[in-house]
């Protein structure tokens, strides 16, 4: 076990992302989900000492809080469990795809994820995405209090600014926050979130750390996804920014054939080696299994700088998320 800031939270080296595990609004995540294999993959992981699991309460949404809490039904006490509020759900458990920081949306959202979950206590709460009308002050004052009433342990924050982490870390202390990082998406190298988190002691949870599976090398063809998987609403995964990428994915695969190890395994590992805690989302026992082992890889100074050469912040094409999705993000 590690430390994740220094407020007292302790995970793994490597958490389970739960998010594929269930659908999102009707879509498929990251291919179809079946919840035998999912449910199995979860207490495959705390076998392999993988106990730290990261959901939310927009993932389906709240299919996937109750799909985790079906998986660790009389066990709670051996899991860390993390899940993030903020996209607006209303009382037709729809989402109205608006940020909601109010106090009392706080106050709505710890109560039904406590009932999904089937818990007293959330180990480490997130704010998913900064509500643009709420002051972030305003928040997370109200997330201190559902620690103050034991209701939460730890608290964290999502796709942040160095700023608004500086704002809300006054307000309480933030144990962790969770980013999209990876060899293809680096930018909180240079935008100062990754000076800031180490100058307040906070933790960095990386979220797709394989790149949305494109690290993976199995993705050949955007033929490759489904439908209805939301893959196919994202830049880099779209036309001529596709094959541009997929010659980065080639140059990341032979590194890992000379380190003898799968290309996924190399993508994890690089995010541990930048002292991170990566969040790897899968829903198969056997992709579980072989990301678990990524924790033993280690890299020589030398195989760092000509992995950070190969993909270098700026050097993937095409933007992470659509233009209404990156537009919610608090850069």
């Amino acid at each position: 076990m590690i430390k994740l800031g220094n407020q007292g939270l302790e995970v793994p080296m490597q958490g389970l992302g739960c998010m594929g595990m269930t659908t999102l609004a009707g879509q498929d995540v990251y291919g179809l989900a079946s919840e035998k294999e999912s449910i199995a993959t979860i207490h495959r992981a705390l076998e392999l000492g993988i106990n730290f699991l990261d959901t939310a309460d927009m993932y389906g949404p709240q299919l996937n809080e109750r799909l985790v809490e079906k998986a660790i039904r009389g066990n709670r006490d051996n899991y860390i469990i993390a899940t993030k509020f903020g996209y607006e759900i209303d009382d037709n458990e729809q989402l109205t795809w608006r940020m909601n920081g109010s106090a009392d949306y706080v106050k709505k959202s710890i109560e039904r994820s406590l009932k999904n979950l089937n818990t007293d206590f959330i180990d480490l709460y997130y704010l998913h995405r900064v509500d643009p009308e709420t002051p972030i002050e305003e928040t997370v004052g109200a997330m201190a209090e559902l620690v103050q009433a034991g209701k939460v342990r730890y608290l964290g924050l999502s796709e942040v600014s160095a700023q608004t982490l500086k704002k809300a870390n006054l307000i309480h202390p933030i144990s962790a926050v969770q980013t999209e990082y990876s060899l293809f998406e680096r930018s909180v190298e240079t935008n100062g979130l990754f000076d800031t988190i180490h100058e307040l002691g906070v933790g960095f949870v990386s979220y797709s750390p394989l790149g949305r599976g494109f690290l993976t090398g199995e993705i050949t063809s955007p033929d490759d996804f489904s439908d209805s998987d939301f893959r196919r609403n994202m830049p880099r995964f779209q036309g001529e920014n596709f094959y541009k990428n997929l010659d980065l994915v080639r140059a990341v695969q032979k590194m890992a054939a000379i380190k003898n190890i799968s290309p996924s395994q190399l993508a994890i590992a690089w995010t541990q080696a930048k002292g991170t805690v990566p969040i790897p989302g899968t829903k198969r026992v056997r992709f579980l299994e072989d990301n678990v082992a990524a924790s033993a890889v280690t890299f020589s100074k030398d195989e760092m700088e000509s992995l950070d050469a190969i993909v270098p912040d700026g050097a993937v094409i095409g933007d992470r998320y659509d233009q209404v999705s990156m537009a919610g993000l608090n850069l």
